[in-house]
């Protein structure tokens, strides 16, 4: 059974309206094998997963699982032939336990027995090594433990081929590895196993074999073990690309946001930040490190003045008058009309970031508008700039007009990314700029968070991947639970000793000067 071809298709084409999403694939997966999909934003990755998951249906093509013709019309009828798809934003109900969540939407048409379901994953997790805890309750789990719980779900029903959407946006590395060595154990056992993912050293690491797609169409698939990062970029892009970040020294870096002693709690009153204490300098890059939903969002927030803060200060030191100014409590607008210009992308970029109806060179407008002397706009140099982003981070887009919200979301993400760093800052704040971005757009924006860094910008940059945050920052702060676990320097520490960090829940090691 294992190496023969587990589903095959043939001459796949889905159209969206005019849009050509995927155009005459075809292309094998074997039983007992990992294969990653690679392919830029918009080249059709996960509209053709999501074909083989039911959720889409091919206008052409055909689908073959075991070498007979399937119909997949549904995720029901995707289960029917034991294909199950785990997303990337997870589908489980909170209040309910593991097994719960499992054995929820099973039609056996026989009693439910929960000691029996239980029993049942237990079996499936010690098989595979999962950890994971039968009777616990979704809200108390780690993103790790709800992906196992995802994971664990398709397999109680059957599944012989699983499809994984960015599995490890949000792990750590030491969750990474376990996750990988579950993989690996399931591959082992026949099962055929699709990744969708964006970090090619976990393609590399993983995989079997990697398919490319390129603009909708299928490339090639080749042996993972014959290959090598650079190649299978240029065979993703059509051409030969730099995958090289120049990181250099600082140059006369100087204290431009100081940061002592932030206090925050929700509307809950439970603490999101707690005694947070850092500095930002002019000429590096600072990256902030930790698992999702730890306090990064709210820490850039509350700077960009779009939290209230219960405590602490804010100093920024104008390089215009060289006077420092406490940020606390004022509004966003006031800390632009002092002249500080903090340039924020968040991490929902149509939700406070970019405004979806609205078309590019309008989002432009966004930025620059303030209460004008006429009722006429100038839209001539929104324009430019908006042609310029497009040119330059070769977004794909019909034209500047068109709405946002009309834009595959790596596209979103350039746009949203180029009108903030066209702002000019002196302190520039990306959280997760390359979230969601192909690996060749996501160097264009490293080498222009370098061009900020040479510019004189005290950049600080919230990523996912250490691997990155390793290799483009000067100093990496590492925030737990609310709290500064450790801040080290980039350039001698290692991806486990981050790792450890992110998972301490109080103050840490500090090494970085």
């Amino acid at each position: 059974m294992k190496g023969a071809i587990a589903i095959e298709l043939k001459h796949v084409t889905k159209r969206f309206g005019s849009v050509l999403a995927n155009h005459d694939v075809s292309l094998q997966v074997r039983h007992g094998e990992i294969l990653a999909i690679l392919g830029e934003n918009g080249s059709g990755k996960t509209t053709l997963m999501n074909m083989i998951a039911g959720i889409y249906y091919p206008d052409e093509g055909e689908i073959y699982i075991d070498g007979k013709p399937a119909l997949i019309a549904s995720p029901k009828d995707a289960f029917g032939y034991g294909i199950g798809m785990i997303h990337q934003h997870f589908k489980l109900v909170d209040v309910f336990t593991a097994t719960e969540n499992i054995i929820l939407g099973i039609e056996d048409k026989t009693k439910y027995n929960l000691k029996e379901a239980a029993d049942k994953v237990a079996a499936i997790s010690e098989k595979y090594g999962f950890d994971i805890q039968p009777n616990k309750k979704i809200y108390d789990m780690s993103v790790s433990e709800k992906q196992t719980v995802e994971i664990v779900k398709v397999l109680y029903r059957g599944a012989e081929i699983l499809i994984l959407d960015e599995p490890t946006a949000v792990l750590t590395p030491q969750e990474t590895e376990k996750l990988f060595a579950v993989l690996r154990r399931m591959r082992d056992d026949g099962k055929s196993i699709i990744i969708i993912t964006h970090k090619m050293h976990e393609v590399l690491a993983l995989s079997d074999r990697v398919a490319i797609l390129r603009k909708g169409e299928y490339v090639d698939t080749v042996e993972t073990a014959d290959t090598n990062e650079t190649v299978l970029t240029e065979m993703m892009v059509g051409q030969k690309v730099s995958l090289n970040i120049d990181r250099t020294e600082p140059k006369n870096p100087i204290d431009r946001l100081i940061v002592e002693n932030l206090h925050m709690t929700n509307a809950e009153g439970i603490g999101v930040l707690n005694n947070i204490s850092f500095t930002a300098r002019s000429g590096e890059i600072l990256g902030i490190a930790g698992i999702a939903g730890s306090g990064q969002r709210e820490l850039l927030e509350s700077i960009a003045g779009l939290c209230h803060l219960d405590g602490g200060r804010i100093l920024y030191n104008d390089p215009k008058t060289e006077e420092q100014v406490n940020l606390r409590d004022k509004t966003p607008l006031q800390i632009r009309e002092l002249g500080v210009r903090l340039s924020f992308v968040p991490e929902d970029r149509l939700g406070m970031g970019l405004a979806g109806n609205m078309d590019i060179i309008d989002n432009m407008m966004l930025r620059s508008y303030r209460r004008g002397h006429s009722i006429f706009l100038d839209r001539q140099k929104p324009k430019d700039l908006a042609e310029k982003i497009i040119e330059d981070l070769q977004v794909v887009t019909p034209s500047a007009t068109t709405p946002v919200r009309r834009l595959s979301g790596g596209n979103v993400q350039k746009v949203l990314v180029g009108r903030e760093i066209s702002s000019s800052p002196s302190v520039l704040m990306a959280a997760y700029p390359v979230r969601g971005l192909d690996i060749n757009s996501s160097y264009t924006i490293y080498r222009l968070l370098n061009e900020q860094k040479e510019h004189g910008v005290a950049v600080i940059f919230v990523g996912e991947d250490l691997d990155v945050l390793l290799e483009l920052c000067d100093r990496i702060l590492v925030i737990g639970g609310g709290t500064i676990t450790g801040t080290v320097d980039a350039r001698s520490t290692t991806k486990e000793e981050i790792g450890l960090l992110m998972t301490k829940t109080e103050g840490g090691v500090s090494h970085a000067k």
